[in-house]
């Protein structure tokens, strides 16, 4: 049985920032049918699945662009996968089998975003150690490790960093300080980094456009 939509709020609500807006969607069918041509391009060859959850994502994001006053938004992608944003909004797309969400704010605030939402269900215990680095193997316990936390957090700060720096990261390149909410880029980017566990996990990271991370 799906949650109440109020549930996935309320998790996003306790990663929210000033100035951040995050929204979500549970996919439906027929959201494939939301993406605009110059948006379906980019999905021509993909199963209904992915079109249906693309289609979603960014029925989340233009509700908030909305609220930003950015009307009638077409949501596209690089050739590299990345959502392309309209000038002066750094945002962000994820989805799960069932949810999909969407983070943005204004460039003005926010050089960068990245957003992830997962299943609060064990990670295969083979994963484990390709996700989490020496160091955050000796600084949490095996039972929070084979949780999604760090795995959200890892592929929110991946989205977040690439569009700006360009670096290609795998899960050993960013290492994760829950209790002082930063991550680290092996090339030197500090990012700050926010995570709520529900029965989905959420993540969201992010670099302010002023000020400390």
């Amino acid at each position: 049985m799906r949650e109440p939509q109020d549930y996935i709020l309320e998790l996003a609500k306790a990663i929210a920032e000033p100035s951040i807006l995050i929204g979500h969607r549970y996919i439906a069918c027929g959201d494939e049918c939301a993406l605009r041509p110059e948006e379906a391009e980019f999905f021509k060859s993909a199963v209904p699945k992915v079109r249906r959850q693309a289609g979603a994502a960014r029925i989340a994001a233009r509700q908030l662009l909305r609220i930003l006053s950015y009307e009638d938004v077409s949501i596209t992608k690089t050739c590299l996968g990345v959502p392309v944003w309209p000038p002066g909004i750094a945002g962000s797309l994820a989805h799960e089998e069932q949810v999909a969400v969407a983070a943005v704010a204004r460039t003005a605030d926010f050089l960068a975003l990245g957003v992830d939402i997962e299943p609060a269900a064990e990670l295969p215990d083979n994963l484990v150690d390709i996700i989490a680095t020496p160091g955050e193997r000796s600084l949490y316990e095996p039972e929070f490790l084979r949780g999604r936390q760090l795995f959200a957090a890892k592929e929110a700060v991946y989205k977040a960093l690439y569009p700006l720096d360009r670096h290609f990261l795998d899960f050993h390149d960013i290492e994760v300080d829950f209790e002082q909410q930063i991550a680290r880029a092996s090339y030197g980017r500090l990012v700050s980094v926010k995570v709520s566990t529900g029965s989905h996990v959420i993540a969201l990271a992010f670099l302010r456009a002023n000020g400390p991370v």
